[in-house]
Formats: structure tokens, C-alpha cells, sequence
């Protein structure tokens, strides 16, 4: 479950330089990803409620409104916490 992005509002110049972003929530384990628009992020578990991505022009082509989810495969064992997987609700990450 997403529950807040860190930052909410970025601007698109930092974007170009690599922008770091904080995806808070719950019930994170080692395989869940960070999705921009659908588009699969490489995904630091930080732990089982945040997770950080670096923002890029390959995901984000200009200034607007970008959904942020996190997917967590199913099938997972239960060592990592988890064993149903799935989509959380995205939330809407500003880029100006």
C-alpha cells in the first residue's frame, strides 16, 4: 500500500539531473517495483514501508502529472512477507 510521496512536486530540471524519490507505505518486500505511468523503475527497498527510485528523462519526458504505484509479483514466499502480490493505488507525483 502506497501511502506518500517524498517529494510530492518536483521540477523538471532536477528531473534531468536524476532526481531522487521516496515512495512511502506498507507491506513492502525485496521484489516490489516502483512503477512511473506504468513503466517499471529500478527499485531500492530501503524497508518494509519505503522505497526509493531515481527520476530520470527516460521515464519523464517534461513538466505535468505522473502516476507513481508500486507491483509486487505474486508468488513470493513468505520469507519476504508476502505471497499475494499486485498493484497498489497510484498516487500523482507533480513535475513542474
Amino acid at each position: 500500500m502506497v501511502g506518500s510521496l517524498a517529494p510530492s512536486t518536483v521540477s523538471f530540471s532536477q528531473v534531468q539531473r536524476g532526481a531522487e524519490l521516496i515512495v512511502n507505505g506498507s507491506n513492502f518486500v525485496s521484489s516490489s517495483e516502483v512503477t512511473v505511468d506504468s513503466t517499471p523503475l529500478s527499485t531500492t527497498v530501503v524497508s518494509n514501508t519505503q522505497l526509493q527510485v531515481m527520476l530520470t528523462t527516460g521515464v519523464i519526458s517534461g513538466p505535468g502529472s505522473v502516476k507513481v504505484a508500486v507491483v509486487t509479483p505474486g508468488g513470493n514466499s513468505a520469507s519476504l512477507g508476502c505471497t499475494s502480490g499486485g498493484s497498489s493505488s497510484a498516487l500523482i507525483l507533480t513535475v513542474n
